[in-house]
């Protein structure tokens, strides 16, 4: 299911996890996820980051449980969320750009949540950009350099900015009057 089948906010689709005990849950990782699977994760995340090689990267990808479609490109830097990267999907074609950032996991005070991350055909995320869980980037859509995705971004649609948000002049730009 893409972004364009879905209206469903990301907030709902997120799990919500209580916190054992009176600390913040990301002291609690450890009961979240197993320490042997975070540390093999976290090598394998290591080498793709550094990996010039992009079927290394998607071979590598694969292996830790992210969906990756074929001709996806990694962008060196690029970083997998490293607790639960198997709720990540990158259909066929997308870019990843350099120093990316798709995290499936948000710490919080007296839970943690996970959301799955598609990330659709076609579609590029720019450099620096960070994707929160739950989020679904629709085919062929687009997030601008150092934005911040805290919700879906419509097929087709150029997103940008702290929060992202629609760019004038594309597909999901509901100020644009159609007109020439």
């Amino acid at each position: 299911m893409t972004a364009s089948d879905d209206t469903t906010p990301r907030h709902e689709r997120v799990t919500h996890h209580a916190t054992p005990g009176p600390r913040n849950s990301l002291a609690h990782w450890t009961t979240a996820r197993s320490p042997l699977r975070v540390a093999i994760n976290y090598i394998v995340v290591w080498l793709v980051r550094i990996s010039p090689s992009l079927r290394l990267k998607r071979w590598l990808l694969r292996r830790i449980g992210v969906t990756v479609g074929s001709g996806v490109s990694w962008g060196l830097e690029a970083t997998p969320d490293v607790f639960w990267p198997d709720l990540i999907t990158l259909e066929a074609n997308a870019i990843v750009g350099y120093d990316a950032t798709i995290l499936c996991h948000e710490f919080l005070q007296d839970e943690y949540r996970t959301g799955e991350v598609v990330v659709g055909e076609r579609a590029m995320i720019g450099a620096g950009a960070i994707i929160l869980p739950g989020v679904e980037i629709g085919h062929d859509a687009s997030i601008a350099a150092n934005s911040l995705v805290t919700r879906d971004v419509p097929p087709g649609a150029t997103v940008a900015g702290v929060p992202a948000e629609p760019m004038a002049g594309t597909a999901d730009d509901e100020t644009s009057d159609g007109g020439e």
